[in-house]
Formats: C-alpha cells, structure tokens, sequence
C-alpha cells in the first residue's frame, strides 16, 4: 500500500496530515471526493446493470438448451469437426514383372524407376497396361 492510501485510510494519520490546512481548503477536498465518489457510484450501477442484462441472457441460454436436452458438453463436442473419410487407392493400371515380382503403377504421381528403366530401353507405357478381365 502507497504512503498516501495508508494516510487516507488511517484516521489518525489522516488529521495529522491535513492538521495545517486551512477549513476552504478542506471543503474543496471534500467536494472533490464527493464528485469522485459519485462518478464511481454511476459506474458500478451501469456496470451491475450490464451484467444482469448478460446475466439474463446466459440464464435464456441455458432454459432453451434445457428444453432441447443439451448441456455446456454438447456444445464443446459439437466443435470437433469428424475426420475425412479416406478415399479408397485408385486400382492399378500399370504392372511389370521384375525379378519375379510384380510391379503395380496406378498411372498417377511419380513413375517408379522401373517403369522409366523399360521406357528408357525402348518400351512404349502401353506395353504394360493392365487389361481388365472381361
């Protein structure tokens, strides 16, 4: 606490140090604090009235979420959004045996090494299309 809230609140401390002061002095103080005292006044009353206005509405809030059947849960899981879905693997389209082990390429992204290694030596892509079974 500063040395000047200390004087204030102390009564003794107080006369002490307005003991010199003449008595226009003091009604002009007072006064001052009297307006000081008002303002504050208004604004604690405004601010308690806000607050029971906000007070009113939580209070709305919560009846109508009664009557639904929800509770403040409720609202916290309904922010949580779902996860996509993953989407099925495209089919290959694509395949080559290499060293008895087949190959697949779905036609889309990077061509793997051994599909560029056979075109490279000469074969077309459609060389190694996937022919449905019909």
């Amino acid at each position: 606490m500063t040395d000047f809230i200390s004087i204030l609140t102390h009564a003794r401390k107080f006369k002490a140090a307005v003991k010199e002061l003449e008595l226009a002095e003091l009604i002009s103080f007072q006064e001052k604090l009297t307006a000081l005292i008002e303002t504050r006044e208004q604004e604690e009353a405004e601010a308690e009235s806000l607050n029971a206005e906000r007070n009113a509405q939580i209070e709305e809030i919560k009846q109508k979420m009664a009557a639904l059947g929800l509770n403040t849960d409720d609202l916290d899981n309904a922010t949580i959004k779902k996860p996509k879905a993953k989407r099925k693997p495209r089919p290959a389209k694509y395949q080559i045996e290499v060293n008895g082990e087949m190959v697949t390429w779905t036609g889309q992204g990077r061509m793997p090494n051994v599909f560029q290694k056979e075109i490279d030596e000469g074969f077309e892509l459609s060389d190694f299309l996937i022919v449905p079974n019909t």
